[in-house]
């Protein structure tokens, strides 16, 4: 998968395929799980998410909670999933990758986990620059 961090980030940038990833700094802001970490975070548009969807990216990544709050979240996962676009939430360290100074393509790698009792489905993620 490709993935472009150059800023800003457009529509003629955005390839089917891509793993998109918005580093929001929420996960490293807020103490994970608590009442700010839940709600006080940026959503995506819902134009932004239907650009992604029609773009076919395949991954949409986020350092928070959801790309949506409250009952728009599981629609926002409805809607991606329906349409074969995974999300992953909950990155860690994308502030990293951005202050390794990459602004060009580099692979991402999923594993998923098998955990029991989650409505997701657990992962690592690993990027490799």
């Amino acid at each position: 998968m490709r993935i472009d961090l150059t800023y800003p980030l457009t529509r003629e940038k955005i390839s089917a395929g891509d793993f998109v990833l918005f580093h929001t700094a929420t996960i490293d802001r807020c103490e994970y799980w608590s009442k700010d970490y839940s709600t006080n975070y940026p959503q995506l548009s819902w134009e932004l998410i239907e650009l992604l969807v029609a773009k076919k990216v395949h991954i949409i990544g986020i350092d928070a909670r959801g790309l949506r709050k409250g009952a728009e979240h599981p629609k926002a996962d409805e809607f991606c999933a329906g349409n074969e676009v995974f999300i992953v939430e909950n990155l860690a360290n994308l502030g990293k990758i951005i202050s390794a100074g990459v602004t060009e393509n580099f692979t991402v790698h999923t594993y998923p986990m098998n955990w029991l009792g989650f409505s997701g489905i657990p992962c690592r993620v690993v990027a490799e620059i």
